[in-house]
């Protein structure tokens, strides 16, 4: 394949392990829907929260996706992450012996990598001491294995990289695997994300004050939290001219992308920051703000982050702010995974011409200020052409990606 020094990238293939479904068709019809994601946590005891509820996938049967991996062998993360992938190819139709014989790798986000297996090591640990940790789930630990599931799972020789920068981890993958197919230097990526419920995160949150009292509300005036949540989201990049060749489909065309990094605050968003990120977003993919047709926000439902994302989008829309919407108003905070099934949002925003919701909107919150289009309920017909998506991570960690309709 030739390897010129900037390819236009564009996504051809979509895979979705979510709390609402798995598949990119039934994820979309759930999202357009606002079909709610959460309920009660199954995963562990929740005796002593009270809060018990979370996005979990509990009809995640990995044997009925996964074709090489075998599932006793690897973390529920790394599971998510292989599923998302393998689901991504066949949804691209690209011939996968065409795929592993490329250069292809995998750039997957997380936030708490092989969380379950972890705490699981961590409880044999107080009660049998350390010499006695059984060696299979030390194998299956560390957060490096969630890429490398992808690339054993597809036979992928190139990178395998397991990106930990939290909730805005997709998007860091995104962005990574773009500049590796723009360049030449990779021919097909898989980016993404994966995290499992887990206790530790869920009273991490709760400690924090941020758990959502039963569900999350973002841009409600009653908002008061978010509910953790789980998944694998993958996508997979080909230069245009190859994926014009074979006749795929192409969902979008990744137009560009920028990260920060504030570190004002470990938890609270920085407005200003944010604010930097979009424009410089916006140059990189040579857009302007009048142009952006949708943004996928952060939109975790806490009263800080709504408030500023909503801040710093008006910093650079001023009053023409396009229609702004919350998946995690049905996925749950699914972390290191989130932008990634908001790129997947986005991309099918862009390939039927609608606007994900925010779902369990009673009343959008008046101190946000006038002109906050949340797509309260249900998805919404639209002509969408360019979409902007959010991700946001503790420590001031912003990535924000561009995709657009390929014209």
């Amino acid at each position: 394949m030739p390897e010129p020094s900037e390819r236009r990238v564009v996504i051809t293939g979509l895979g979705a392990v979510s709390p609402v479904g798995i598949g990119v068709d039934v994820f979309t019809s759930a999202i357009r829907e606002g079909r709610n994601g959460t309920a009660e946590i199954r995963s562990f005891d929740t005796t002593g929260f009270p809060s018990r509820r979370a996005g979990e996938v509990n009809d995640f049967e990995p044997s009925e996706i996964l074709s090489v991996l075998r599932p006793d062998e690897w973390g529920r993360s790394a599971l998510l992450a292989a599923a998302a992938a393998r689901l991504a190819v066949r949804d691209s139709e690209l011939d996968p012996a065409v795929l592993s014989g490329a250069r292809s790798g995998s750039i997957i986000g997380t936030t708490s990598g092989e969380s379950r297996v972890v705490q699981d090591l961590a409880e044999q640990w107080v009660v049998d001491g350390l010499k006695n940790l059984d060696p299979a789930l030390v194998r299956q630990a560390p957060a490096s294995q969630i890429a490398n599931a992808v690339n054993s799972e597809l036979g992928l020789t190139g990178d395998a990289q397991t990106i930990p920068t939290a909730c805005s981890a997709s998007n860091y993958a995104l962005g990574y695997a773009y500049d590796m197919v723009r360049s030449g230097e990779a021919d097909f990526m898989l980016a993404g994300g994966a995290d499992a419920v887990n206790r530790l995160t869920h009273a991490g949150f709760y400690a924090l004050g941020a758990m959502a009292e039963d569900l999350p509300r973002p841009f409600d005036a009653n908002r008061s939290g978010i509910l953790t949540g789980e998944g694998g989201a993958a996508l997979l990049l080909e230069p245009l001219d190859h994926a014009l060749a074979r006749g795929a489909k192409i969902y979008a065309e990744v137009l560009g992308y920028a990260a920060n990094c504030d570190a004002e605050h470990m938890v609270h968003p920085d407005a200003v920051s944010i604010a930097e990120c979009i424009r410089a977003a916006h140059r990189k993919a040579g857009v302007a703000p009048e142009q952006i047709d949708y943004i996928c926000a952060h939109g975790t439902g806490t009263p800080t982050n709504d408030a500023t994302e909503v801040q710093a989008v008006r910093e650079v829309f001023g009053d023409r702010m396009p229609p702004i919407s919350s998946i995690k108003s049905m996925l749950g905070h699914t972390m290191g995974a989130a932008s990634g099934f908001g790129a997947i949002a986005c991309c099918m925003a862009l390939q039927e011409g609608f606007l994900p919701p925010t779902a369990n909107v009673q009343q959008v919150d008046p101190a946000l200020g006038e002109g906050v289009d949340c797509v309260p309920g249900q998805g919404r017909a639209a002509k969408v052409e360019i979409v902007q998506n959010h991700g946001f991570a503790f420590g001031g960690n912003n990535v924000i990606t561009i995709l657009g309709r390929l014209a």
